[in-house]
């Protein structure tokens, strides 16, 4: 006769599953850890763990974070994480375009611009004052703080529309 519960290496990954889930639960930041709203307990053990140095005692919290993760719906904070990762890829996506668009507006002028407005639908004038502010800046200083003023402003357009 068959029994019907998992065999002990099927258990086993399993654990290690949870264990590694865990382990992401440990690399977040403060603020995306308590937007995931864990069970106190588990919230408890991966701040502790945060701060441990010792290769053994992190070893050992880690493995109480999976044994914890058991009593828990590990699939929600499966999907939490997703969307926590969505969301970073998104802004590092935003700043690389920033960046391209102000290196392009910078070095193009005018014609960038235009073709930024075009493509944004936003022809804002506050951008084409910076250019303007660019074209007069008397040092290599100056032309710096514009430079980023400029991707500040294209930055938070792009995140807008994105």
């Amino acid at each position: 006769m068959t029994d019907s519960k998992p065999s002990k290496s099927a258990r086993k990954r399993a654990q290690q599953e949870l264990q590694s889930l865990g382990e992401q639960l440990i690399s977040l930041g403060d603020a995306e850890l308590v937007s995931l709203a864990l069970d106190e307990r588990l919230y408890d053990a991966v701040k502790k763990a945060r701060n441990m140095k010792a290769h053994g005692a992190l070893r050992r919290q880690k493995q109480l974070i999976g044994k914890l993760m058991r009593d828990l719906d590990p699939e929600q904070i499966r999907l939490a994480l997703v969307a926590l990762r969505a969301d970073d890829t998104r802004d590092k996506q935003v700043f690389a375009r920033a960046e391209k668009w102000r290196d392009r507006i910078v070095r193009d002028g005018t014609a960038a611009f235009d073709a930024f407005a075009a493509e944004t639908g936003t022809p804002d004038p506050g951008l084409r004052s910076l250019l303007a502010e660019l074209d007069v800046a008397f040092s290599e200083r100056d032309e710096k703080t514009v430079r980023r003023k400029i991707f500040r402003r294209i930055h938070e357009i792009l995140g807008k529309i994105a």
